[in-house]
């Protein structure tokens, strides 16, 4: 069958849809999905914005790079995780491993057709069998210490920047330039909702070069071995386990 070609338009649109309304979100105001498109939510400025350090250092980092040993139906996907342009996003996902959070959870979501786009899994409700697939794409990490869910800043580095961009797009914020971390094919990033802090542990790995998401969702890593094994994920297949295994030594918590 011959593939079909999507108007640009269409193809952000589908992947907005894979995205955001399946980002981690609750019922606030701030979070709630109303438009197919971001630009209709008016965003208040986050005190992440000022990328003040007592802002950020209650966060965990990753202060250089570190690999994580994913095993999905038996198989291994290596992630190279890349603190250096993406501190915050990285660290909390280490965090998250170290955590053993992300064992047993679903991939609750995958968008193959028209053409392929994203596997995206990290719900902690997905752990529990019972719950469908369907109910899947709106909860994130709850933060033991806190009680509360964890959120992590919007964190892109443009390329030709030395300071890493916090809680705006680049289009927000009237950057032309193209981000360090790019949307290439087997890409790993955070999934969100509209507010550009909402991202908590959900993620998505890219199936295909998607350049239009660049500057609007944050990278912070990418599938260095195992992209075949990424290829045949299916809605429902679960993430056997996770674990660290280089790199340990730049996480700080």
């Amino acid at each position: 069958m011959k593939r079909l070609n999507l108007p640009h338009w269409l193809v952000s649109f589908l992947v907005i849809s894979a995205l955001i309304f399946t980002g981690c979100s609750n019922s606030t105001a701030n979070n709630s999905v109303e438009s197919p498109t971001p630009k209709a939510e008016s965003i208040s400025p986050s005190p992440l914005a000022k990328n003040t350090p007592q802002s950020l250092s209650k966060l965990p980092r990753l202060e250089g790079k570190a690999t994580v040993l994913m095993i999905v139906k038996s198989s291994p996907i290596t992630i190279e995780v890349d603190g250096t342009n993406a501190p915050i996003t990285a660290g909390n996902f280490i965090d998250l491993v170290q955590r053993g959070v992300y064992n047993g959870l679903a991939f609750h979501r995958v968008v193959r057709e028209p053409q392929p786009f994203v596997v995206q899994g990290g719900d902690p409700k997905g752990k529990d069998e019972k719950v469908p697939m369907a109910q899947l794409g709106m909860s994130g990490f709850i933060d033991p210490a806190t009680g509360s869910e964890r959120r992590i800043p919007l964190e892109i580095k443009p390329k030709e920047g030395k300071e890493i961009l916090y809680s705006r797009t680049f289009e927000e914020a009237g950057i032309k330039d193209k981000p360090t971390l790019s949307h290439t094919r087997g890409a790993v990033a955070m999934a969100r909702a509209y507010n550009p802090d909402s991202a908590s542990s959900q993620f998505y790995i890219a199936l295909a070069d998607l350049p239009f998401l660049d500057g609007s969702y944050a990278v912070f890593g990418n599938v260095k071995d195992g992209m075949d094994a990424v290829d045949k994920i299916q809605q429902g297949d679960r993430i056997e386990s996770a674990k660290v295994t280089s790199g340990l030594e730049n996480f700080k918590n």
